[in-house]
């Protein structure tokens, strides 16, 4: 992990601890980041509580934890039923929001083009987005994996240049995401450096600034090796980011490579 990027490890709790299990889970991870900030925090609840998981938070350890969407609309507003737009987020307590996740891309038929509409209206309304790429076990197997990568990427690339450092990006193998498999560092630090290479042909700068993270299935015991790598900045975390234990082992790996 570069010492000029600050690591950044989220945790998406997808369709989970939507209720008072999701506040306590708040409360108990915002007691554990009170102290020191060399690792920024985020965790991305439902809908449903982001504002009480906001709340809790700002009032057990003020600025120390963001709090993230797992979705949000491009429209600013208008007849678009069950969706949230940007401003709405940002009245619950939102300072970021998970987009492009391969969940969203996979099941609800989100697009590279909807992608950067999204991440448009994200860093318009001055929320941070954490912007997931990565390539199904097919496209690994026939050995495009570079190519998948860099088509998601190049799709909002220059959307992010226009703040550079402002979002994240998500490097999320879906052949890994959810089924205890993980890339080897050496996979993951591999995807990791050509992105960063690719952003450079954008602007260096925006290379130099953005945080890329790993995701697929990071536990505590992974963690270490995977955030010990140059250009790995961070973790997407999902299922162990459910239970204070496992996630905060996560974030001690993030901070003794920091």
């Amino acid at each position: 992990m570069s010492k000029a990027r600050r690591p950044l490890i989220a945790g998406n709790w997808k369709m989970n601890n939507g209720g008072q299990d999701g506040i306590d889970l708040a409360r108990a991870i915002a007691a554990e980041c009170r102290g020191g900030n060399a690792v920024e925090v985020v965790v991305a609840p439902p809908a449903s509580v982001l504002h009480r998981v906001s709340e809790t938070i700002e009032k057990a350890a003020p600025g120390r934890v963001g709090i993230a969407a797992q979705n949000l609309s491009p429209e600013p507003n208008g007849a678009f039923t069950g969706e949230l737009s940007a401003s709405m987020l940002l009245d619950a307590g939102c300072q970021w929001v998970i987009i492009g996740h391969s969940e969203r891309r996979q099941l609800f038929g989100e697009t590279d083009e909807s992608v950067r509409a999204k991440t448009a209206a994200a860093l318009k309304a001055g929320l941070l987005p954490i912007v997931c790429i990565g390539e199904t076990l097919a496209e690994r197997d026939a050995g495009r994996t570079l190519e998948v990568v860099y088509r998601q990427l190049d799709a909002f690339s220059s959307v992010i240049n226009s703040k550079p450092g402002a979002a994240a990006i998500a490097y999320e193998p879906v052949w890994a995401i959810g089924n205890g498999k993980v890339a080897t560092t050496e996979q993951a630090q591999e995807v990791h450096a050509a992105i960063r290479q690719r952003l450079t042909a954008v602007s260096p700068e925006l290379s130099q600034k953005t945080r890329i993270l790993y995701g697929g299935s990071v536990k505590a015991d992974n963690a270490p090796g995977l955030l010990s790598q140059p250009d790995i900045a961070g973790a997407l975390v999902g299922g162990a980011s459910l239970k204070i234990d496992t996630f905060m082992g996560i974030v001690s790996a993030a901070r003794q490579t920091a």
